[in-house]
């Protein structure tokens, strides 16, 4: 039912968005935000959240949110980023939140019921800073948080300064979530906060991007100078011989959240390719329709430029590369579905041992890698490779291991080689010597042809390559 309504979303008001020029624009219009309430209505927001939050369903998301993106993207990039990008402003609380950050944001966020009278808030998530930080190293970061008011027995009050860039969903969002590092010597290391827009000081959302592709969604370059309780800070903080320490850092929390995340964006891209195939089929198969020795019934008539091998064959490339990274996409989803509830389990496991602290966790782990290596190496029906299955530890680190390689394969592979192969159906909305250079995606933009017909194919650019 979930991917019927998203279909529904994805092949009525967003195709009907981009049919009416909504990508002209870079800025965040009335047309735009009509989406967001789509996506409400069909259940697409709700996705992310559990029953008692206003959620659709309990247990793992990550197949779910995979398979919206891909209903999303086939037809258009931004409007699955629009959507994904609110789970990923909440997905810091989700994953390493306090039981309160959890239970206070995910039903903000959530869709409205029958009888309430409010609106849902909408969430940006806030990483990417200003060059010479942007896009080199998440562990840099220029964004700062110390404390303005710390009275005895009072929670601190913390005052937050924050550029960023490139922040997707920054147009209309009600909340952020921040990370920075300490610039106080009584803050430990890095914090994820959350931010809104009422907090006291400045909320300035910025310019609006000018991006090549995804106008459909709101980007932007904001500036954060705000005060806020040290409640704040996502899964919370401890006080040590007057020093506060968070309980994660931001690295630590966006490991947790990237993993996950970038699976959907390596669906996306599979998305993009399969969607490319009916198009260039189309425009093939009615190249020479017109002519006077195009007639009906002939081979030229009825399969044009797909009458010749090569064509054919790269066409195949095409639809092949998409399949299987859209194969390899929803394997990593599904992996993730098995790990969450194992993470949970380990939770209490380390607490039951006693174990602490990234150092202490990653010893564990180790010891149980190897031990799981060894078992592994037993002859078949050795009664002690049962272990491989009983073991929570053993089990664990089997998964975990797995999704450490699926999770970057999904991303790397289908985004790097799908951007090759993108250019690749570029090139085949053409013949003869014919080129035609793509603005944006190839489904959902605009054709410019060439002015001059050159004597050999030339590599198509001005493509996009971004997920």
């Amino acid at each position: 039912m979930l991917m019927q309504s998203t279909r529904a979303v994805a092949r009525g008001p967003v195709t009907r968005l981009v049919a009416s020029g909504g990508r002209n624009s870079h800025e965040w219009t009335e047309g735009k935000a009509a989406l967001l309430e789509a996506f409400d209505s069909a259940g697409i927001t709700a996705v992310f959240m559990d029953p008692e939050q206003g959620g659709l369903f309990a247990g793992p998301k990550n197949l779910a949110l995979a398979l919206v993106a891909f209903e999303l993207a086939w037809v258009d990039g931004g409007a699955a980023t629009a959507s994904l990008a609110g789970c990923l402003a909440l997905a810091p609380i989700h994953e390493r939140g306090t039981k309160e950050q959890q239970q206070h944001y995910m039903r903000l966020a959530a869709p409205i019921q029958p009888g309430e009278d409010r609106k849902p808030w909408r969430g940006a998530f806030c990483l990417t800073e200003p060059i010479p930080y942007v896009g080199v190293d998440t562990g840099m970061l220029n964004g700062k948080v110390r404390i303005i008011e710390w009275k005895d027995g009072k929670e601190p009050s913390l005052q937050v300064e924050k550029r960023a860039r490139f922040i997707t969903n920054i147009g209309f969002a009600n909340f952020v979530t921040s990370a920075v590092d300490s610039d106080d010597d009584h803050i430990k290391g890095s914090c994820i906060g959350i931010l809104e827009e009422t907090d006291p000081g400045t909320f300035d959302r910025g310019t609006a991007t000018k991006k090549m592709v995804h106008q459909l969604s709101s980007t932007g370059d904001p500036i954060f100078n705000l005060q806020v309780p040290a409640s704040r800070i996502v899964g919370g903080y401890e006080v040590k011989d007057g020093v506060l320490i968070p309980r994660f850092s931001h690295g630590e929390i966006i490991e947790a959240v990237f993993r996950r995340t970038r699976v959907t964006v390596g669906v996306m891209t599979a998305a993009k390719l399969l969607s490319a195939v009916e198009p260039v089929i189309r425009y093939r198969r009615g190249r020479f329709r017109g002519a006077e020795t195009a007639t009906p019934g002939s081979v030229r008539y009825e399969l044009g430029l797909q009458a010749r091998e090569d064509s054919l064959h790269r066409l195949v490339d095409v639809w092949a590369t998409g399949e299987a990274s859209a194969s390899l996409g929803f394997a990593a989803a599904r992996a993730f579905d098995e790990l969450d509830p194992l993470e949970k389990k380990m939770e209490r496991l380390y607490a039951e041992k006693g174990v602490n602290g990234a150092k202490a966790k990653m010893k564990l782990l180790r010891e149980a890698a190897e031990q799981f290596e060894s078992l592994t190496q037993l002859p078949a029906g050795d009664p002690r490779k049962q272990a491989l299955e009983s073991d929570l530890l053993l089990r664990f680190v089997a998964l975990d291991s797995l999704a450490d390689v699926l999770c970057p394969a999904a991303k790397l592979w289908n985004t790097g080689w799908g951007t090759q192969m993108m250019r690749e159906a570029v090139s085949l909305m053409g013949g003869y010597g014919t080129r035609k250079i793509a603005r944006g995606s190839l489904v959902t933009s605009g054709w410019m042809r060439s002015s001059k017909r050159p004597t050999k194919v030339l590599r198509p650019f001005n493509v996009d390559s971004s997920p």
